[in-house]
């Protein structure tokens, strides 16, 4: 019998933050591909966009006027998911209708006023004040009394639903913590109260003694390709010390955190020398004032794009009635994002 070979053999990998599989076929990597394929952008974009919402100095889509901000600019989003003052009240009907109200907030952080760059192309000092605002408004938010839950998280690309080019992201502030984090909780308590050490500390532990997975890091912070990733090139942003909120960074933390995030997007960019689409996100501790010694702080990075800048991944099918799959493995996908260059694919002409 031949020995089981996990670049050649379909197998499946759990999600220790969610307890679910993914499947993984590595075969599949090798059938051709006659589906959709994505428009290339080639549009270059001005430094500043007169009819851009988000600019400095322009009236937005719900009637207020930015002002002519320098830096990262906070504003409350104009048509939020979540409003302040729903009533509190259970509106189910019976046990097959159930249903809560639900409170929040939501804001918009354009993370520079130029309106052509990305994390990628902004400098890490700029990258730096994007931390210190994602920190202070996870800290601001949290103390609310209606907010147990702070949601900061960045779409970038048309692909991945973002509505405007300018570079933003969004904060969410729930009234109940929302189900993905739910479940991270769930896993995190479990493996803590079975071992008495953060199960993501451990985690990292192992993926370093490994290191195959491993894209990037520096004295603070390690970026690498979670064993049970489910995007392509998928990536997990994890701290090397205990830390259960993006509050609790320190000085020389922030500091390291905005150049491993330029180093990684930098990278994605150089994969397919073009401006990557993702989702990403961070998850640290809920804000309702219970005890959470289990949680690390942790960002996810979902990028979309699979053989080109043009053929994505689609979750559909199987994904959708089954379980999750992915095509290459996470040790290829490390190993092709490590062998980038840290120069930007546009600097360098």
């Amino acid at each position: 019998m031949r020995a089981f070979d996990w670049a050649e053999h379909p197998h499946r990998r759990r999600n220790l933050l969610t307890g679910e599989w993914v499947l993984v076929s590595p075969q599949r990597a090798r059938r051709p591909w006659q589906g959709q394929v994505e428009p290339r952008s080639a549009q270059e974009l001005p430094a500043y966009d007169p009819t851009c919402y988000l600019c400095p100095g322009n009236l937005r889509a719900g009637g207020v006027r930015n002002p002519r901000y320098t830096a990262t600019f906070v504003f409350t989003n104009d048509f939020p998911a979540l409003l302040p003052h729903t009533p509190v009240e259970d509106v189910s009907q019976g046990p097959f209708f159930q249903a809560q109200a639900e409170s929040g907030l939501c804001r918009v952080i354009c993370f520079s006023p130029r309106h052509d760059l990305t994390l990628a192309e902004m400098t890490p000092e700029a990258i730096r004040q994007v931390v210190e605002v994602w920190a202070e408004q996870v800290e601001e938010l949290g103390r609310l009394e209606q907010v147990a839950y702070v949601q900061v998280f960045e779409n970038r690309g048309a692909m991945m639903g973002a509505s405007n080019p300018h570079p933003h992201g969004q904060v969410w502030a729930n009234r109940r913590v929302p189900n993905v984090p739910a479940l991270e909780d769930r896993h995190q308590r479990a493996y803590f109260e079975a071992h008495n050490r953060p199960l993501l500390v451990d985690y990292l532990e192992a993926e370093l003694v490994q290191g195959e997975r491993v894209v990037v890091e520096n004295e603070s912070w390690v970026v690498l390709v979670p064993y049970w990733a489910v995007w392509p090139f998928e990536t997990l942003v994890l701290p090397r010390r205990p830390v259960t909120a993006l509050p609790e960074l320190k000085p020389p933390e922030r500091r390291d955190l905005a150049h491993i995030l330029k180093r990684l997007v930098t990278r994605y960019d150089n994969l397919f020398q073009a401006r990557f689409p993702y989702s990403m996100g961070w998850h640290g501790q809920p804000t309702d004032g219970g005890h959470y010694p289990h949680w690390q702080l942790h960002a996810h990075f979902y990028p979309p794009l699979l053989r080109s800048a043009t053929v994505r991944k689609f979750m559909v099918g199987y994904e959708m009635l089954a379980a999750p799959q992915r095509d290459i493995t996470p040790e290829q996908a490390a190993s092709r994002l490590r062998a980038q260059s840290e120069i930007h694919y546009r600097q360098r002409g």
